[in-house]
């Protein structure tokens, strides 16, 4: 029997182009693998558009034409990531309609979205994570520091807002910037390691397991520009002992188990002297056949046509 499944790109924040790519690569995967596709797009203004939706002139006429859409599909993919989507926001609104929907619920993606929290939970369950503490926006003319940090939004995507401040000159402009995407932020000391993510799925039946580990080479901090302009490399698998393997695999997901993750979550570290260091986790990651969890899933014997069908069938 066909799977009908809404895909969602796009979104209303600084993510909303890269959420569109992995939208527009989701839709495109699963056509090949024989769903019945219906696609919707939210603007950068909120409002919902799809050719099964009528014209909406506000994004509450529009979502409210959007839930007549749910209900003529039996999964949602929402491909949106950042703030009102990968944070818990549209598994909300698929939970209160009763329809089925990839990924983490509503508990995992607000966690998750919030690096402050998620530290707190790493914490928790044993896995090392950066020394840092809070700013608010209204408070950044009285932030000071004794060594060089990174200073990121407490929940923003694609490293939007992140800067590395080496000289005290640079902290208040490094403050502002992260303040243009969040009144929280996090203020970090610099981890020393080599950067490795590592991608977690949940199959139907609720077994997870987590894919090779990917290794990322950036000329220096992997902030918006690096991550777009082609700059970085990646090796995945990457070079690492069997012992390095194995504690990032198990790091990954216990952090995945303790936030209560579905489908699948990219957990990103520093591999240092003491072990693995989490710097984030992304709930819904860039879901390109180039993207790096897919890449993962490759390297483990599984490509980008099945990953996404068996998000699908995980769905809940």
């Amino acid at each position: 029997m066909t799977t009908r499944v809404l895909v969602i790109g796009g979104g209303q924040n600084s993510e909303h182009d890269v959420s569109l790519a992995s939208a527009a690569a989701v839709a495109a995967a699963l056509r090949l693998g024989d769903h019945e596709v219906v696609c919707a797009t939210i603007g950068c203004d909120g409002v919902w558009r799809s050719d099964a939706l009528p014209t909406a002139g506000s994004a509450a006429e529009s979502l409210q034409q959007a839930l007549g859409l749910l209900a003529t599909v039996d999964v949602v993919f929402p491909a949106v990531h950042g703030v009102l989507g990968e944070d818990g926001a549209l598994a909300a609104l698929c939970a209160l309609a009763g329809v089925r929907v990839v990924g983490s619920g509503l508990r995992a993606g607000a966690i998750g979205m919030d690096k402050w929290t998620t530290k707190l939970v790493a914490q928790a369950v044993g896995i090392g994570t950066a020394r840092g503490r809070l700013v608010g926006a209204a408070d950044i003319g009285d932030a000071e520091f004794d060594e060089p940090v990174v200073v990121k939004p407490v929940s923003a995507g694609s490293s939007h807002g992140v800067s590395l401040v080496s000289a005290e000159g640079e902290l208040l402009g490094a403050l502002r910037e992260a303040a243009r995407f969040d009144r929280r932020i996090l203020v970090e000391e610099v981890v020393r390691g080599r950067e490795v993510d590592v991608a977690v799925i949940r199959e139907r039946g609720g077994v997870r397991w987590a894919a090779p580990p990917l290794e990322i080479h950036a000329p220096g901090l992997f902030d918006t520009a690096t991550k777009y302009d082609g700059s970085a490399r990646f090796t995945v698998p990457a070079q690492l002992d069997a012992a390095q393997t194995s504690a990032l695999q198990r790091a990954a997901v216990a952090v995945f188990d303790a936030l209560g993750c579905d489908g699948v979550a990219r957990m990103d570290f520093f591999l240092t002297e003491r072990g693995p260091v989490l710097n984030e986790v992304n709930t819904m990651p860039g879901m390109t056949a180039a993207s790096q969890v897919p890449r993962m899933f490759a390297a483990a014997g599984v490509p980008y046509v099945d990953l996404v069908t068996r998000l699908v069938r995980a769905a809940s």
